[in-house]
C-alpha cells in the first residue's frame, strides 16, 4: 500500500501561490539522497509528541544529511554533528556524514553550496569539513541562534555554541548567503522557511523525476508528527510548527513526497543507492513503498 492510499497520510491541501505549478519549461530533475550517519533509540513517547500517552509506542530516531544532483550541480543539505558531540550527547554515531559523501562520489572538497536547514546541533556541525561551501541559511535562525532567545536554558540547548561560532566565522569570512522567507535557489530547487522547530527553519522543495518532493527536516522529525498533527516537544512556537504541517502538504506533490527529517522508516520506504549502500543511503526522487 503506498502513503497515498493510507488515510493516515492525509494532508489538509489548500491553495498555494504559483509555486505549487508544475514547470512550465522543461527542468532538469534533480536526484535527492539521504544518508543515514546516526542513531538514537529507546525513546519515550512525551519524547517526540506532545501530550503523548505514555503506552503508545515511540519511535526511534535516526540521523541524515541529504544531498541534491544533478550534471554538474550539487547541493549539500545540512553538515550533521560529528563523533565528540555524539559522544557528549549520547548519540549512536555510525560514521561521519561529510565523509561519507565520497560513497556517492562526491569530495567535501568540491561542495559549493550546502543549505542548512537550521543551526541545532545536529544539522550544522562539521562546517570545517566543506571548505569551499558557501551556506545558506534564513535570517531568523542566525538571529535566533545568535539573539536573547540563548539566554533561556530550554531554547538553547540543541544548540552547540562551536557551530554558532563557526557560522559567525563564516558570515565574516563572506561564505554565508542570507534568506528571508521564500526563496529560490535554482531552477527548480526553493527554500522555505517554516519555523516552528526553531524561529527561522527551513525546508527545501526539490523538483525530480517523480514531482516536488519536500526534504522536511525538522519541520517534521516523523512521518506521525505531521500526519496526527501531534506537534514534536522541543519547539519555539506550536502555532509555527502545526502550520508548518499544512504548508508541507502544500508544497508536495502528494503526502508520499514528504520525507521527515529524522523517521527511521525513511530507510525502509525508499531503495538503497545501490547494494552496497543498503541501510546507508536511499534514494528519494523514487517513489516509496511500504513494507
Amino acid at each position: 500500500m503506498s502513503a497515498r492510499q493510507n488515510p493516515a497520510h492525509s494532508c489538509i491541501v489548500t491553495p498555494l501561490s504559483n509555486l505549487q505549478v508544475r514547470p512550465t519549461v522543461s527542468i532538469e530533475p534533480f536526484e535527492i539522497y539521504a544518508i543515514r550517519y546516526a542513531h538514537l533509540g529507546n525513546r519515550h513517547p512525551s519524547e517526540n509528541f506532545i501530550n503523548a500517552d505514555p503506552h503508545e509506542f515511540a519511535s526511534d530516531l535516526d540521523y541524515f544529511v541529504w544531498v541534491l544532483r544533478r550534471k554538474d550541480e550539487t547541493f549539500l543539505i545540512d553538515t550533521g554533528f560529528g563523533k565528540e558531540a555524539a559522544a557528549r550527547r549520547g548519540r549512536e554515531w555510525l560514521r561521519c556524514p561529510v565523509e561519507s559523501l565520497r560513497m556517492l562520489d562526491i569530495a567535501a572538497e568540491s561542495v559549493t553550496d550546502a543549505i542548512i536547514t537550521h543551526l541545532h546541533y545536529d544539522h550544522a556541525g562539521n562546517l570545517d569539513r566543506v571548505p569551499r561551501a558557501r551556506f545558506h541559511l534564513q535570517d531568523r535562525e542566525m538571529a535566533y541562534a545568535t539573539g536573547r532567545q540563548m539566554c533561556h536554558k530550554e531554547l538553547r540547548a540543541p544548540f552547540d555554541l562551536e557551530n554558532a561560532l563557526e557560522m559567525v566565522r563564516h558570515v565574516y569570512g563572506g561564505r554565508a548567503i542570507f534568506h528571508d522567507g521564500d526563496d529560490e535557489l535554482a531552477s527548480g530547487l526553493t527554500l522555505h522557511r517554516v519555523g516552528g522547530h526553531t524561529a527561522g527553519l527551513q525546508l527545501v522543495r526539490a523538483w525530480t523525476r517523480r514531482g516536488w518532493v519536500v526534504i522536511a527536516s525538522d519541520a517534521t522529525h516523523l512521518y506521525a508528527n505531521f500526519q496526527q498533527r501531534r506537534p514534536f516537544p522541543i519547539v519555539y512556537s506550536v502555532a509555527e510548527m502545526l502550520e508548518g504541517y499544512d504548508l508541507l502538504c502544500r508544497l508536495a506533490d502528494s503526502p508520499d513526497h514528504i520525507v521527515p527529517g529524522h523517521d527511521p522508516l525513511v530507510m525502509k520506504y525508499y531503495p538503497a543507492a545501490s547494494s552496497e549502500l543498503e541501510g546507508v543511503v536511499v534514494r528519494l526522487d523514487v517513489a516509496p513503498s511500504q513494507r
